[in-house]
């Protein structure tokens, strides 16, 4: 672990900015730029491809077949981000795991509000099912919003009657649109990204009217997750989301899912973005793999296969 590493860090993150609130449009340009700078990995390919109804950017190893498959989504607020933002992260759990995945290019608000996100998430999940794929043999992983896609998607999964998937990795998740935890103001100016400001700026254009006030917008807080898959929830101590990932945990344990809950100290959101650069954010994607390789195993993977 380098404290140099976690400076250099914070500080290229708290580089000047534009006051007040930025366009979606720029919002956008200025997140693209940002994740052009992630390292991705050499030993994987991509393709273009479709999932459900959306376009979806397909991630395998370099040699070999996959022996499971990762449905990602992608983060940015629900507003901006795209699977090609987020192929770092992908990447790196394409290549540690040997699995293959799928990034989904869901729609973004604000010209596709809540519930948009999760319904093609859903969907994408489907059509995962639909050809044949077992979910025993199946993951969801996502960072931020995309995070919180990973827990909205299996409530939606289950109120459907979908089988659920065999693990959930959680990288940042925003998992409270009430804003109500403490890490919200205890992180304020901690936090090198993200203000609450900022968060209910983009917030407000992905609820539209909505009430936060549900499962589906505000699972830390609201929730049923009886049932679900065993969760691998990641965040750091700088993060005003914080204890979005936290009060989840609690609500996983109280239903009796097998959760952890792993809290790096002193590292910005989605950390694990700079994955090549920061000793914390590579020992976090390993850590990640080795959740994931333990429930996706063989056994499972030849039976969907054989199907």
């Amino acid at each position: 672990m380098s404290m140099e590493q976690r400076a250099r860090i914070d500080a290229m993150l708290r580089r000047p900015r534009p006051e007040g609130p930025r366009s979606v449009e720029e919002l956008r340009a200025g997140f693209k730029a940002l994740m052009a700078q992630m390292i991705v990995p050499d030993d994987i390919r991509t393709a273009q491809a479709t999932l459900g109804n959306r376009p979806a950017l397909h991630v395998e190893p370099a040699d070999g077949r996959p022996a499971g498959t990762i449905l990602y989504f992608h983060g940015g607020g629900w507003v901006f981000g795209s699977p090609e933002t987020a192929l770092s992260l992908t990447g790196h759990l394409v290549a540690r795991t040997g699995f293959g995945a799928y990034s989904v290019d869901y729609r973004l608000a604000p010209e596709h509000p809540f519930p948009a996100a999760i319904e093609d998430a859903l969907d994408a999940y489907r059509a995962l099912l639909d050809s044949g794929k077992d979910p025993s043999a199946i993951a969801f992983a996502g960072d931020s919003a995309g995070g919180g896609l990973t827990v909205t998607t299996c409530l939606a999964a289950r109120d459907a009657g979908l089988p659920l998937p065999a693990a959930v990795v959680a990288f940042s998740p925003g998992l409270d649109a009430t804003r109500s935890g403490e890490s919200m103001d205890t992180k304020e100016g901690i936090d090198p990204i993200f203000t609450r400001e900022a968060v209910e700026h983009t917030g407000a254009m992905y609820l539209a009217g909505a009430d936060p006030q549900q499962p589906l917008l505000s699972p830390a807080v609201l929730a049923d997750l009886t049932g679900f898959p065993p969760l691998l929830l990641q965040v750091g101590t700088n993060e005003i989301l914080l204890d979005d990932s936290t009060r989840l945990a609690a609500r996983a344990r109280a239903a009796g899912v097998d959760v952890i809950l792993d809290v790096t100290a002193d590292v910005p959101h989605v950390f694990q973005s700079f994955a090549g650069v920061l000793d914390e954010a590579d020992e976090a994607l390993d850590r990640a793999a080795l959740f994931l390789r333990q429930r996706i195993r063989a056994d499972s993977t030849a039976h969907a296969s054989a199907e």
